[in-house]
């Protein structure tokens, strides 16, 4: 097979589809391997890199006519056009958000892998996990930041310290996403409340941190009450292949201490919090609403695309060389995980 890896285009996005070990695993396995120039740089992979692995470094328009094209975003506007009939596409494409793309790689008569649905059996999501544990890490980071007074915040430390209280940073979703948050925040010394309504989860950060992190069931009365008087809210809430629920209303931000943050982790999926109504980047990610800070940075792990590119990689190469080594039909018949992610078959919404 071809198989295409092009630069992204997103904004600020710096992470680049496959690594040189992958590159060297399938050309040794006698695919071709195309590169677009400068792919990896902010990776910190040079194109000589991938050369010495085996790729051919190529231009935009020859990635993309290859047979298997390997991205890490969705295809923007500008890209769509590059689009063959007949090409395979892997990359996090949340479609249950962006009904436009879904109806024109349909059209396009495409396959198309969404990462992000890719599930086992029981139910953990193997190619978005390594990403959800680099996001829960950087917003703690990005939230203890934006606390600042110079960036608007209320300059609330979060760890604090000797006879000031510390931050109360609260995270909806005990998810890989919410755990990663949560050891952050608690590392850093702030106080933390995580809402799941999964109690098996929430027993198990309960025996973790000994009943120094507060759990409690996720519902709307418990959301409330923990949001009011928090100075950070994380919601890491994502339901595999549907647009997100809202879990924090507009009256629940009213009530938010001014020059608190709320940011929403899985903000590519459909904001579970209302008041967010459109995405950020990092050119300018956050916007105020109700004196509240919002930070709706859809590729959050972008940001450290040296560790996401390798942990990304890590994850998906074993079903990129599936597919490459089987062909498409007898990988997805092997592997019903890999079945799941499919989510457009030759032009035919799944």
């Amino acid at each position: 097979m071809k198989i295409g890896i092009p630069k992204e285009i997103t904004n600020n996005e710096y992470r680049v589809g496959m690594t040189p070990p992958g590159v060297k695993t399938l050309t040794q396995a006698g695919h071709s391997v195309f590169v677009e120039l400068g792919a990896g740089v902010a990776s910190g992979i040079s194109n000589s890199e991938y050369i010495q692995a085996g790729a051919l470094m190529v231009d935009k328009n020859e990635v993309w006519n290859c047979d298997v094209i390997i991205k890490v975003k969705e295809p923007l506007e500008s890209e769509r056009p590059l689009i063959k009939e007949g090409q395979i596409i892997m990359a996090y494409l949340h479609l249950a958000n962006i009904p436009d793309l879904e109806t024109y790689l349909a059209k396009k008569g495409v396959t198309a892998i969404a990462y992000e649905n890719v599930q086992t059996e029981d139910g953990t999501l193997p190619l978005l996990l390594p990403m959800s544990e680099v996001a829960g890490r950087l917003v703690v980071m990005q939230a203890a930041t934006f606390l600042q007074k110079q960036y608007g915040g209320s300059g609330q430390l979060l760890g604090g310290v000797n006879g000031v209280e510390s931050g109360h940073v609260v995270i909806i979703g005990a998810g890989v996403a919410g755990r990663s948050a949560a050891k952050i925040a608690y590392g850093l010394g702030a106080r933390v409340t995580v809402l799941d309504t999964d109690l098996a989860k929430l027993r198990t950060i309960e025996e973790l941190y000994n009943g120094h992190v507060e759990t409690l069931f996720s519902n709307h009365s418990n959301i409330a009450k923990s949001v009011r008087f928090a100075d950070v809210v994380i919601s890491a809430v994502l339901n595999a292949g549907e647009k997100s629920p809202i879990v924090v209303t507009e009256s629940m931000v009213k009530n938010m201490r001014p020059g608190s943050v709320i940011i929403d982790v899985a903000v590519d999926q459909g904001s579970s919090i209302e008041t967010i109504d459109h995405t950020t980047t990092y050119d300018h990610p956050v916007f105020e609403k109700y004196g509240v800070l919002h930070y709706a940075v859809p590729n959050i792990p972008g940001a450290t695309p040296y560790t996401s590119t390798y942990a990304l990689t890590n994850a998906t190469f074993p079903y990129i060389l599936e597919i490459c080594n089987l062909g498409l039909d007898k990988a997805i018949d092997k592997d019903p995980a890999l079945a799941k992610g499919v989510v457009i078959y030759n032009g035919q919404i799944r």
